[in-house]
């Protein structure tokens, strides 16, 4: 570092942030200017194979654990020592956006990268974490890689989960060449920090550019199977139908009703599945998602008690087999206070205008908080959009918050 210089002086460098974050979002680029690069796809590769490249041209020491995840490491004075870990993921929805994930990961690049240019040496190690299988569109549990890390799923789970092709989790690691020797979790680490657009329209709509996570809402998801009878739409008059689409609809409406109860509870249904899927068959089999958030577990626990009363009612009158599968849960997670303070420090010593915020998405920090002092930082995205391929946000608000990123990474690794 130069003579006089000290850490608070530091920045990054905005530019490389965002060409970074632009030559990223190519790989699988659609048509409206977002990104599809499912898990473990080719795309998925190519943007793994040139993120290791970047780490390797920055000097960093880069392995891949059995589930897939890359940890990108830069020596620190001690470097015995546990070390502090940055990042986020770089697979995406189907029609998902250049930011998500991926500024996580660039933005604990780019950190890297201004510690080299200005020949900083921390005490503790630097690490850059790159989970596999946040986004949960390709395989369930959503948050696979990094709730292994943390020993909330076995790599035997994860390893297993096939998607709607019957392809496996672990036959689709091997196939793109990231099937990797080092173990999963297990070991300590001094911090986690995660830096990520909001997702939501708050920082937006208050005027702040920075937002101090200091924890995430609950969440609960289900799989629900409406089991009916296939029959012809002619011939079959309307009160012989066993029709499971029709069951499906009023236990939509449901979820709706149940997520609108209270001011902190959400509700959605965002993917079905509706066999035989023809347009002169009544439906025989339904399959849907349910994803329930709130702050506290009684407010879950509400809204799964409504779903299954619903449920009850809606096969009886229908006759209908209905089926509910819980394929996620996680209660609401209350970031470290220490490391949340490292991030509301950084803001403020650097002049940010700054919120504390819960996280109404899930992020892999929630399960790496079970096993390491956690916090997150978010910024800004326009109209709070996100998981949309228009999903968008301010070259000026990444950069304020890689830099806050930045001053919480120097707090913990000394």
């Amino acid at each position: 570092m130069n003579a006089g210089t000290k850490p608070t002086d530091l920045r990054i460098n905005a530019d490389r942030l965002w060409d970074a974050l632009m030559q990223m979002a190519k790989i699988g680029a659609t048509p409206k200017g977002g990104v599809k690069r499912l898990t473990l796809t080719d795309l998925d590769r190519q943007g793994r194979d040139l993120f290791i490249a970047w780490c390797k041209a920055a000097g960093l020491a880069v392995t891949v654990d059995g589930v897939g995840s890359i940890f990108a490491r830069r020596r620190g004075r001690k470097d015995a020592a546990p070390p502090v870990v940055s990042g986020s993921h770089l697979d995406t929805q189907p029609s998902g956006g250049r930011f998500d994930g991926c500024y996580g990961v660039m933005a604990a690049l780019e950190v890297a990268r201004t510690l080299n240019d200005h020949g900083i040496e921390t005490d503790a190690p630097f690490e850059i974490a790159m989970w596999t299988n946040e986004e949960g569109a390709r395989f369930l549990p959503v948050m696979g890689a990094s709730g292994a890390f943390a020993g909330t799923h076995t790599v035997e789970e994860i390893l297993s989960a096939a998607d709607m092709d019957g392809v496996s989790f672990g036959d689709a690691l091997r196939a793109i060449g990231y099937a990797g020797a080092a173990p999963v979790g297990g070991r300590p680490l001094a911090a986690y920090f995660e830096a990520h657009i909001e997702q939501g329209p708050l920082l937006e709509n208050t005027g702040n550019s920075v937002g101090v996570v200091t924890g995430a809402l609950g969440q609960r998801w289900f799989e629900v199977t409406v089991s009916g009878m296939d029959a012809h739409a002619g011939p079959t008059p309307m009160h012989l139908r066993r029709d499971a689409l029709l069951g499906a609809s009023f236990l939509i409406q449901e979820v709706n009703r149940l997520g609108k109860a209270t001011e902190h509870s959400r509700g959605t249904v965002g993917m079905i599945v509706n066999r035989p899927n023809s347009r002169n068959v009544v439906p025989g089999e339904t399959v849907f998602s349910v994803d329930f958030r709130d702050t506290g577990v009684p407010g879950l626990d509400r809204m799964e008690q409504g779903l299954r009363a619903a449920a009850g009612r809606i096969a009886a009158e229908l006759s209908l087999g209905i089926g509910i599968r819980q394929t996620v849960f996680f209660p609401p997670c209350h970031f470290d206070e220490v490391c949340v303070a490292a991030v509301r420090a950084g803001a403020a010593r650097l002049g940010y205008r700054h919120m504390d915020i819960v996280s109404g998405a899930g992020h892999d920090a929630v399960y790496i908080a079970r096993v390491a002092p956690t916090a997150m930082i978010f910024v800004p995205c326009e109209g709070g959009i996100s998981h949309n391929e228009t999903e968008n946000a301010k070259p000026e608000d990444l950069a304020a918050g890689c830099n806050v990123l930045l001053q919480a990474v120097l707090a913990k690794a000394g």
